[in-house]
């Protein structure tokens, strides 16, 4: 009998407990038409709602919030268990939370701004902006020499503005063998300094070897935070003020700004990991940081990141406001990398356009179909666009990675996969 019982307070659980769910949290529709837009199945709903419920009731997650729009108009909305765990405090729907790399694509819109208003191209060399880039060298062996030191040769063609947008910089570390040129940027990459802004940080990058000749390799390094400066010079705006005036306030993102700009930490929902046993305790946040990244570093949340996501999706325009051209959203989403995105993770089917992955083969390791665009964050979150289907969503969690925590942010891409099933 007592085994119902546990069974009993289960299906309650899962049926009633903590979440919040709206299909109206004043997200105005991309698309004009008065049509109103599927809603996501029975199934669909039904199945991320146990998943996410299961588990936090089994403590291997904190809590989720999800959000998914179709045809430009959202449809679905929940959030699932706690913020913090501690003091009971729920996940909600406008939970504000670390996005990390999600930050990224939005660094791409902000340079191709600036592209569109004739301040920047494409094929800019970096060195116009940042002087000390014109002097970049590669290495030659990742390993050093009998010196203690690194054989280099100058580049042969130099970088570009596009190489950054692409990540094929050759700026490092990225995810890489543990060579001693890896250990080298580790030791000495933008993260490593105990003081300086963005400015400072980039300048020093600019004296480390290059992995790769750019425009050769796709790699996941810093390339994003030195575009982050190259706008900067480029607009002479601070990087936060220009995302705040360019691209945060006319989309109505009233909750997104940098970590360091947020007085108090504890409104944010709490980052937990995995301790040896498995169990959820609160996160060391390792890529916290007090200066404005280009490639991490934001907070959020589902309601303003949407409103990201559909300016996307509708080409550029939201709300009435147009933020780029559409032709550049094209440029954007396309697949300018044709393979290879973190193949050292065992990934397939991945490409990258300008600052953004897509799907290129249909039979990608992560969730979605040919065209897909999506990029996610250290944190356990996610976001993507599908252009085929008219589905976007923003999957959320606060999870930091351990050795103890399973696959890489599994849940999230469950989630996703079940919102873009078939079914």
């Amino acid at each position: 009998m007592r085994k119902f019982y546990y069974l009993y307070i289960f299906i309650f659980a899962l049926m009633f407990g903590c979440e919040d769910v709206s299909q109206d949290k004043n997200i105005p529709n991309a698309n004009l038409n008065d049509r109103a837009a599927p809603n996501l199945s029975w199934f669909k709903r039904a199945a991320m709602d146990i998943y996410m419920k299961y588990s936090v009731w089994s403590e291997s997650r904190s809590g989720f919030v999800t959000m998914f729009a179709q045809d430009g108009q959202v449809v679905h909305s929940s959030a699932v268990g706690w913020a913090d765990i501690e003091s009971k405090k729920p996940m909600r729907i406008e939970t504000q939370m670390r996005f990390a790399s999600m930050t990224k694509p939005v660094t791409a819109i902000a340079a191709l701004i600036l592209v569109d208003e004739g301040k920047l191209q494409l094929n800019d060399h970096v060195a116009s902006y940042i002087p000390s880039f014109g002097d970049l060298r590669v290495a030659v062996n990742e390993n050093k020499n009998a010196n203690g030191g690194f054989d280099t040769r100058a580049i042969e063609k130099p970088l570009l503005v596009k190489h950054l947008l692409m990540f094929s910089s050759g700026i490092g570390p990225g995810y890489s063998n543990s060579t001693d040129l890896y250990k080298h940027w580790m030791a000495n990459g933008i993260r490593s300094h105990k003081s300086g802004g963005l400015a400072e940080r980039v300048e020093k990058l600019s004296q480390l070897p290059l992995f790769e000749e750019p425009g050769s390799v796709w790699r996941y390094g810093s390339s994003a935070d030195v575009l982050a400066r190259v706008v900067e010079v480029a607009s002479g705006q601070p990087f936060d003020m220009f995302l705040e005036e360019r691209i945060f306030n006319p989309l109505g993102m009233i909750n997104t700004r940098f970590l360091h700009a947020v007085s108090d930490h504890h409104a944010l929902a709490q980052v937990y990991t995995q301790d040896p046993n498995g169990e959820l305790i609160l996160a060391p946040k390792r890529i916290d940081s007090g200066w404005n990244e280009g490639g991490s570093g934001l907070v959020s949340n589902a309601l303003d990141y949407m409103r990201f996501a559909l300016m996307i999706w509708n080409g550029g325009e939201y709300d009435g406001v147009r933020i780029i051209p559409k032709q550049m959203i094209s440029d954007m989403t396309s697949p300018h990398i044709k393979g290879g995105v973190f193949a050292r993770r065992d990934i397939e089917g991945l490409g990258w356009g300008l600052g953004i992955g897509v799907v290129v083969k249909e039979d990608a390791t992560l969730p979605g179909t040919i065209g897909d665009i999506f990029w996610g964050g250290y944190y356990g979150t996610t976001f993507f666009v599908s252009p085929s289907t008219g589905l976007v969503g923003v999957i959320l969690s606060q999870n930091e990675m351990s050795q103890y925590s399973g696959g890489y942010q599994t849940p999230i891409y469950a989630i996703q996969a079940i919102a873009v099933s078939g079914s």
